[in-house]
């Protein structure tokens, strides 16, 4: 026995229903099964786009161009109440209820009085050319809409991501976003042009080979993150590597220490050659590899608790450090025991740990060492404060120097550009005077 509403559904649709929406593709009525086919040839009323009104040029129906959609939803609303006999056919690009018409529709008119027939999309299309499994994608259109859901997920670091295109947002422009954020990770483009027609092409480029070029307006494009080649590591700049240099976490792309943030912990961790530093809740270890190039001479250990992590740092080592990097397998504090007495101390994560760890930080630090941390939250950071003024005495006196940093990135919209903000960061620096 089951409770709920029943919805009846038939594979046929009924005559009493009074508007029938029908995707259509780029292949017109050839590609409509006939069932559909003969309900457009049944129309009192046809309902479309020019292109699409343009597929039935023998139609004997009354024709209504699709311009104000509030003026033809209002006839619609009109034939309703008149209670004509007759069908009216709305004719909609592929699947009417994926970004198209169909919610519109839904919103003004009874939904008993619609009955839905999708055709493929071309997100579905798209996919289907580039053979790729697509269950897990994330979809975004940014036809008429601003890009801001897409940069969320390329910050997130979805691994396919399809982008409805328009006029502004052109595949060019996504491309030039794509180099604008600075990902730590890499996007191919697929730009599907056409699909369903005769004109179909599909294109295999990257964000660099993508802009400047121009393609037929009816194009989705589709992004694949992969990881950069070791060609890419190249040239790359003294201080402040960019963030697709590092090996990141397959599931957590984006979970690295940004290159701004990175370079201002740099500046106040203030590390010199020969000394000892602790990389703590060390992640993929950018912090630690970056020490390690401006001093080699240093002996820099990346403590992280998890496996993959751990294994990302010592990947890193090998294409960007060298031996003086030692990744260390464990969860602090207990994994800090056997290490050396540190002169500078990073602490990235905590695991939970944070006072405990930093008792024992100042417990094994250097005198006139430096501890600086980067935090993401208000509680943390008032846990760091609270500790420092309670752990004043005559054993440890503390210089503190607090630092919120702000970036925002600056980001192609169309021919404009407008500020995308990161996470505020809490730079923290703990310098011990005695």
């Amino acid at each position: 026995m089951t409770s709920g509403r029943i919805i009846p559904t038939q594979a046929t649709p009924s005559p009493g229903t009074p508007i029938q929406v029908i995707g259509v593709g780029l292949d017109g009525r050839g590609g409509l099964a006939p069932s559909l086919q003969t309900l457009i040839d049944r129309a009192a009323v046809l309902v479309g786009s020019p292109r699409h009104l343009g597929y039935f040029p023998e139609t004997t129906a009354e024709t209504w161009p699709l311009g104000d959609l509030k003026d033809t939803l209002e006839h619609l609303h009109q034939l309703l109440r008149s209670g004509a006999p007759g069908l009216a056919v709305v004719l909609t690009s592929g699947d009417p209820l994926f970004f198209g018409l169909g919610r519109l529709l839904l919103e003004h008119l009874p939904a008993e009085a619609l009955t839905f027939h999708p055709h493929p999309s071309a997100v579905q299309l798209a996919f289907s050319r580039l053979k790729l499994p697509w269950q897990g994608a994330t979809l975004v259109s940014a036809h008429g809409r601003s890009t801001e859901e897409l940069v969320a997920a390329l910050r997130r670091g979805d691994q396919l991501i399809a982008v409805l295109t328009d006029p502004t947002h052109t595949p060019a422009t996504l491309g030039q976003l794509v180099l604008t954020l600075a990902l730590p990770y890499s996007y191919r483009l697929g730009v599907c042009e056409n699909l369903g027609g005769d004109a179909e092409t599909i294109h295999d480029l990257t964000p660099e080979t993508v802009v400047g070029q121009t393609f037929a307006s009816l194009n989705v494009v589709v992004l694949q993150r992969h990881r950069g080649k070791l060609s890419e590591l190249e040239n790359l700049p003294v201080i402040g590597l960019p963030d697709k240099a590092f090996a990141t976490f397959d599931d957590r792309p984006g979970l690295i220490t940004k290159r701004d943030i990175r370079i201002q912990i740099l500046a106040d961790l203030d590390p010199r050659p020969d000394q000892t530093v602790w990389d703590i809740g060390a992640g993929t270890g950018s912090v630690s590899v970056e020490i390690n190039r401006l001093c080699p001479t240093a002996q820099v250990y990346a403590v992280e608790k998890t496996a993959a992590g751990h294994g990302l740092i010592e990947q890193n080592q090998r294409r960007l450090g060298n031996a003086n990097l030692h990744a260390i397998y464990g969860a602090a504090p207990d994994a800090l025991a056997a290490l050396p007495d540190p002169d500078r101390i990073f602490i990235g994560g905590s695991g939970g740990h944070l006072a405990d760890i930093l008792d024992l930080c100042a417990q094994r630090l250097r005198p006139q060492g430096r501890i600086v941390l980067a935090l993401a939250t208000l509680e943390h950071t008032s846990t760091v404060l609270t500790w420092a003024k309670e752990t004043e005495s005559s054993a440890f006196a503390w210089h503190i120097e607090l630092r919120q940093i702000q970036v925002q990135q600056g980001v192609r919209v169309g021919s404009l550009t407008r500020w995308q903000p990161l996470t505020p960061i809490t730079v923290m620096t703990l310098v011990c005077l005695k």
